[in-house]
């Protein structure tokens, strides 16, 4: 079912968002960024952490992201040097909303160490993106290397899962619900968050799936990949909020 974006934080402010390269992190982040600043409860700053790909990056989208009316913040990278986003411990201390896309694997969650007192306040949920169909996360060995890799690298411990069984623009219905079989049989007896889906896709899962929904457009693809390119997404999107 679908749930405002604002129910979906569950009471917290300031939102990490970690998970293995290809996870499905920015796209989520991105997505509740927007329906949280369509809401208009409180003003979203979003932080782009990601360290490391050159492709599908948050900032890339910056500008849609402004026209909505969230903060952004990004510093540029000089090659591969690491670079700390200014700002961040101000805006987790204060009364906005904060979502921190965290990229780059333990290299990119090294970068919020340095944060982890502060995120490890109530005010805090750490969401780990779990895409069952991924390399890494097609058993809960290789998902628990993973994932301890980059939460201790970020210095954090309490964290909380977010299901996202999507391959693609491409990714059908039929995709989706699979991939929530192999998320339950990972994690039996454990609910994730919420669940990502492709927005196209809501009506034909919506029935099917017992948790809160996220629907998902894919804001970081170009449109000769199947994205949903900054006129399309300017057009339809009052369509969902």
């Amino acid at each position: 079912m679908s749930f405002s974006c604002a129910e979906l934080l569950k009471g917290a402010k300031n939102v990490v968002f970690l998970g293995e390269a290809g996870s499905g992190k920015t796209e989520t982040a991105i997505n509740l960024a927007l329906g949280l600043a369509r809401e208009g409860a409180r003003r979203v700053h979003f932080f782009d952490m990601d360290q490391t790909k050159p492709l599908f990056r948050a900032r890339d989208c910056e500008a849609s992201l402004e026209r909505e009316g969230v903060v952004f913040h990004f510093q540029s990278q000089y090659l591969d040097a690491p670079t700390v986003v200014s700002g961040v411990a101000e805006a987790l201390l204060g009364d906005d909303i904060v979502l921190m896309d965290v990229g780059g694997g333990s290299h990119g969650s090294h970068m919020i160490g340095q944060f982890s007192q502060l995120l490890s306040r109530p005010e805090t949920r750490v969401l780990y993106i779990v895409n069952p169909y991924r390399p890494w996360s097609r058993t809960l060995d290789d998902i628990s290397v993973t994932a301890g890799r980059v939460l201790g690298a970020a210095r954090l411990e309490r964290v909380h899962l977010v299901a996202n069984p999507n391959l693609g623009p491409g990714t059908t219905a039929r995709d989706v619900l699979e991939g929530l079989e192999r998320f339950a049989a990972l994690f039996p007896g454990q609910e994730a968050d919420f669940v990502c889906v492709l927005r196209e896709l809501y009506y034909e899962v919506e029935k099917a799936v017992s948790g809160p929904i996220l629907p998902i457009r894919l804001n970081t693809l170009p449109e000769w990949l199947g994205g949903s390119g900054e006129n399309t997404a300017n057009r339809n999107e009052k369509e969902w909020y």
